[in-house]
């Protein structure tokens, strides 16, 4: 059924199963906007497990037109201020069979979409019994207009919409169920890594626990780093532009030939790209090599590429590109084309100039954007002593192939964070797992599929801790059992219902993957060393 005081437009386009008339009756009576302060009521609603929710007014960069709800929830949606001049888009699916735990979900690039968030998180945690919350983030759409002349918006997007939502969340689960949650999660990736990491730096009892994938975390220099690109590769029809067919067959084949079979195995997947030297130059054209080569200058662009960002002094700013992830990252990255997130966030934050041109971008642009640090976005902690007093366990994973953020820079958080201390030390409360043949944050050739989010294939996986990363983590808190491994699944095609093609068993940092029998997808015979 469907109840309420609606500000949006939204359809039920299947048939729903009946809930229970209790849950119901409750959830319509509710008046969640008495225990929020600064709130308005978007909407009201009572959902049953099976019905399909439609978004007409969803921004259409969002791609979140549809949404299937699997479990009996009560849907709230409000408006809340967060200043003078900001406030988020909140929502909260609370289900009706509750198993006292609450969460909150994250978001992706400059995110932000028009009614609530990652709607496809939200149906997965609260089908696990989650009361599951998530928010626009402080703005609409993907792109970072919103951004211009407010730094407010700026600052809700850094951290106060996470923990705005956190604390309306809670409150409504208090007074919904009648109950106080038993324990706090958080999921979330890229963006949502980093928001994971920074709640745990400037609000440390929001969460017992976090899962945060391929974080954004040096925020301001990754947003460098990618613009840096577009200056690197040039634009589609200058001279030495490299197009998107020599990195996707040829030079990706010259990646796979010099450090697929470190690992032991042949099988397409770079297992650990830290071991991976690649050397461009055996690309250059010469006398008897005149086709799928590289002249001097495109060479030196792969070199740029897979070396880090660095300033003149030789100081690091940015961890060099992994190889591997070509084939993906020239959709984007390279594609002859400004990267949109860092173009946006140059022209609409860090220089409230509409005008910049991305074109033009240099060492000064960089130096710029970290001393501005807008809304105190960097999230660089080198340690989290309220987080890990508090008991609070935090799993990162981050993929080995990853086309967006280059995952040498997680390895190198996760470095600057332990500093002098031991693994063991470490492993009490945060987990690092390098996912081999990811892509960002999903997809690629390995087992990718972690239970990491709402995507499709999450439903193929058990809801286990050896599968599954949110409840590994859940685990964890309160059961004291730490992951050791998290085991991977790929699925044939990528489509659940053709099968398994095979699983592996992702090691925790600082070990690796090695191949120690015939079969490599036979997860037996992989060992971490």
């Amino acid at each position: 059924m469907l109840a309420a005081l609606i500000s949006f437009s939204f359809f039920l386009l299947s048939v729903p199963v009946t809930g229970s008339s209790a849950f119901e009756t409750k959830c319509l009576a509710f008046k969640p906007e008495k225990f929020v302060p600064g709130a308005t009521r978007n909407v009201l609603q009572y959902v049953t497990a099976n019905t399909t929710l439609s978004f007409p007014d969803n921004v259409a960069s969002c791609n979140r037109g549809t949404q299937a709800v699997a479990a009996n929830v009560c849907r709230v949606a409000l408006s809340i201020k967060t200043s003078g001049h900001s406030n988020i888009t909140f929502e909260a699916w609370l289900p009706e069979d509750w198993s006292g735990r609450f969460l909150a979900t994250g978001n992706g690039g400059i995110d932000g979409c028009t009614v609530g968030i990652k709607y496809e998180d939200l149906a997965y945690t609260s089908s696990k019994g989650f009361a599951a919350v998530g928010s626009n983030n402080g703005k609409n759409g993907t792109d970072g207009l919103p951004f211009f002349n407010n730094p407010e918006t700026v600052i809700d997007f850094a951290w106060r919409s996470l923990h705005t939502s956190t604390d309306a969340g809670k409150s409504l689960t208090r007074e919904l169920y009648g109950e106080s949650h038993s324990k706090s999660y958080y999921i979330g990736c890229s963006l949502g890594g980093r928001q994971g990491i920074k709640s745990a730096e400037k609000f440390p009892g929001d969460f017992d626990g976090i899962v945060a994938g391929a974080p954004a975390v040096d925020f301001n220099d990754l947003v460098s780093w990618r613009a840096r690109f577009f200056t690197i590769t040039g634009a589609v029809g200058t001279s030495d532009f490299i197009p998107a067919t020599a990195w996707k067959t040829w030079i990706h084949d010259e990646v796979l030939n010099q450090c697929d079979t470190i690992d032991k195995a042949k099988d397409g997947i770079i297992e650990d790209p830290t071991l991976c030297k690649f050397d461009p130059s055996t690309l250059r054209c010469n006398g008897t090599s005149t086709t799928n080569c590289l002249n001097d200058s495109q060479v030196e662009q792969l070199k740029t590429i897979f070396s880090d960002y660095r300033y003149p002094d030789g100081t690091l700013i940015y961890p060099a590109m992994q190889p591997g992830s070509e084939v993906g990252a020239v959709d984007r990255l390279y594609a002859g084309a400004p990267f949109a997130y860092s173009e946006d966030w140059f022209k609409y934050v860090v220089y409230n100039d509409p005008s910049w041109d991305a074109s033009k971008f240099d060492l000064e642009d960089t130096i710029a954007a970290d001393k501005l640090n807008p809304g105190d976005i960097r999230t660089y902690p080198t340690s989290l002593p309220g987080f890990e007093r508090k008991g609070g366990k935090i799993l990162t994973y981050h993929g080995q192939q990853d086309n967006q953020i280059t995952t040498f820079n997680t390895i190198r958080w996760y470095n600057a964070l332990k500093g002098r201390r031991s693994t063991e030390a470490m492993d009490n409360w945060i987990r690092f797992f390098r996912i081999s043949g990811m892509n960002h944050c999903n997809s690629g050739p390995g087992a990718w599929v972690l239970g990491q989010g709402g995507n499709a294939a999450a439903a193929g996986v058990p809801f286990e801790r050896e599968t599954n990363v949110l409840k590994a983590v859940v685990d964890w808190v309160e059961q004291g059992v730490a992951p050791s491994y998290i085991e991977g699944t790929k699925f044939v095609n990528d489509t659940v219902s053709l099968g398994v093609d095979f699983t592996r068993r992702h090691c925790k940092y600082p070990l690796r993957n090695t191949l120690v029998g015939a079969d490599f997808k036979n997860p037996d015979n992989w060992e971490c060393k």
